[in-house]
């Protein structure tokens, strides 16, 4: 565990870990918004790039200490390994993030390393994103009214949870987040898995179909909605479908249920039977939109 050897806290400062496309963007919004950020990341070429034009320092042994909120922004296990190799060096009184699209595992690793200090975690998940990734994709307002997910640590009162919500919305207001909800990191897993990883395996599936290499002429915007995120970053999400493999499993379980009773429609030439299920799907999505 590094040890703390260097300047303390200072109100507002910034410190990401991971210049992906959610570091990246962190970075950008609190740079536009006149916040100083500090910057970690695997690949020294990326770092050097966004010292440039976002990044005031490297966030290191010397700046980890100044900063008031730090954001782990890489693949789960990197975010978990980075912050067990530097516990020791954030201040007391700072807040950690996480932006990760899983909770349990995180949070559970996260929350046990910040028992050991007098700094707070608080899982974070924002519900924003693109089909591509890397810093060069990153954006100062891609967060820009998109919700954030908030899991706090269990033993919190209602009174502590909401002085950390209070500060977590001042640190992010240059993200201008349309919302803070708070949930489980069990809820959270549970949603995920039908909101965002369904969607990532059911349109990377969909694209293999051959007819999918001679669409051009063909598809419209029924085509590119439902393979807008096939293109995807296929070791982190690999990462992501394991650490929430029983959830995920299970909505891949259902859809093929529903599916399988589309197809027998059809090979059955049962007319009734296939209204009856097309008309269940959009009562289902219109009573979904009314939430």
């Amino acid at each position: 565990m590094a040890e703390k050897n260097a300047a303390a806290l200072v109100a507002g400062r910034i410190g990401v870990v991971g210049l992906g496309l959610m570091g990246g963007s962190f970075a950008k919004a609190a740079h536009a918004a006149g916040q100083e950020v500090y910057a970690w990341n695997r690949t020294r070429s990326t770092l050097e790039l966004a010292l440039i034009d976002t990044v005031d320092g490297e966030l290191d042994a010397h700046t980890i200490p100044s900063c008031e909120l730090v954001i782990l922004a890489g693949y789960p296990q990197a975010s978990i390994d980075w912050l067990t190799r530097e516990e020791g060096l954030i201040s007391p009184g700072a807040i950690v993030i996480d932006t990760i699209g899983v909770k349990r595992t995180v949070c559970e690793r996260c929350f046990e390393i910040a028992d050991r200090h007098d700094w707070t975690f608080v899982g974070c998940h924002p519900m924003a994103g693109k089909q591509y990734s890397g810093y060069a994709h990153a954006s100062a307002t891609m967060f820009r009214g998109a919700p954030l997910v908030v899991v706090p640590p269990r033993h919190m009162d209602d009174l502590e949870r909401a002085n950390v919500l209070e500060r977590l919305k001042a640190l992010l207001a240059p993200c201008s987040f349309g919302s803070f909800t708070l949930a489980t990191a069990d809820f959270h897993d549970r949603q995920i898995a039908y909101t965002s990883q369904l969607a990532h395996i059911v349109s990377n599936a969909y694209v293999k179909s051959p007819a999918a290499q001679m669409h051009k002429g063909f598809s419209a915007g029924s085509y590119r909605d439902l393979t807008r995120v096939a293109r995807l970053n296929a070791p982190m999400w690999t990462e992501l479908f394991l650490d929430n493999a029983d959830y995920l499993s299970q909505e891949i379980g259902a859809i093929i249920d529903s599916l399988q009773a589309y197809r027998d429609a059809l090979d059955e030439g049962d007319a009734s039977r296939l209204k009856a299920l097309l008309a269940e799907g959009d009562r289902l999505k219109r009573e979904a939109e009314k939430r």
